[in-house]
């Protein structure tokens, strides 16, 4: 997997954005996964890793610093993966990327 990571400013486009539903102080981390056809032809195949990503990161979200946009990218070899080694490797990446609170 390959983990691309944009950090946001907090800026406001226009004085709708700022009710108080909208922070301008705390932004949400926010997340895509791409899943190509170069890692299954079969639909059902990149969902499930989709699923099991999605998952892991549901996890992890709590310990990961607000106003972040990362996206996974997934790479062949990931068929053989299961929901713990999708965790592990997350978190690998998370860390050495130094989104993830609490990293050495």
């Amino acid at each position: 997997m390959t983990l691309r990571i944009l950090r946001r400013q907090a800026t406001l486009l226009n004085s709708a954005e700022s009710s108080p539903s909208h922070s301008s102080n705390i932004l949400t981390s926010r997340f895509g996964i791409a899943v190509g056809l170069k890692v299954s032809k079969r639909a059902v195949v990149r969902n499930k890793i989709k699923r099991q990503l999605r998952a892991a990161l549901q996890q992890l979200l709590p310990r990961i610093f607000p106003g972040w946009d990362l996206v996974v990218i997934v790479h062949p070899p990931a068929i053989q993966c299961d929901y713990r080694q999708f965790l592990r490797e997350l978190e690998q990446l998370l860390i050495k990327a130094e989104v993830l609170n609490g990293h050495s």
